[in-house]
């Protein structure tokens, strides 16, 4: 290939794919200035054995990089997926996973649109859980994923 075809590449890739964009321009890298590895993991459905094995997959992705001083993890939760994680009827084998990945440092944020039209406060939430910081999940995670962060939808 041609190099003038590569430079055609990385443009077209830079344009079409925003996050892989600067992450290339940043030489590829996908951590912090600290070296933790940046993921982002996405749950907004009603499958209760779909959430409990992305917890489970969270903790693993922990133990795998090393431990949580290794792995920056951002968890975004929004539409649906909220009933999953209110405080009176959270299954108690999810709720132990959430509390394992978030003991061990992951960020788990709740979509502030989803709190409000499914009318369940931040406190009617197992414990742990912040509003994303855009009020829009879909938004919050385009922005962490041009962050760089590696989108990982169990």
């Amino acid at each position: 290939m041609r190099w003038t075809h590569c430079i055609g590449l990385i443009a077209l890739v830079a344009i079409l794919c925003p996050g892989v964009g600067s992450a290339l321009a940043e030489g590829g890298s996908h951590r912090t200035a600290d070296g933790k590895l940046k993921v982002l993991y996405h749950v907004d459905g009603t499958d209760l054995a779909t959430a409990k094995y992305a917890m489970a997959l969270i903790k693993k992705h922990i133990e795998a990089e090393g431990g949580p001083d290794k792995i920056d993890i951002k968890l975004v939760v929004h539409g649906p997926a909220l009933n999953l994680f209110r405080k009176e009827t959270i299954d108690p084998g999810l709720l132990s996973g959430f509390k394992g990945i978030v003991e061990k440092g992951a960020e788990p944020e709740m979509c502030q649109v989803s709190m409000k039209l499914l009318n369940a406060p931040l406190e009617t939430l197992a414990p742990g859980f912040e509003p994303t910081e855009h009020p829009v999940a879909v938004k919050r995670i385009a922005d962490l994923q041009e962050q760089g962060y590696i989108y990982i939808k169990p």
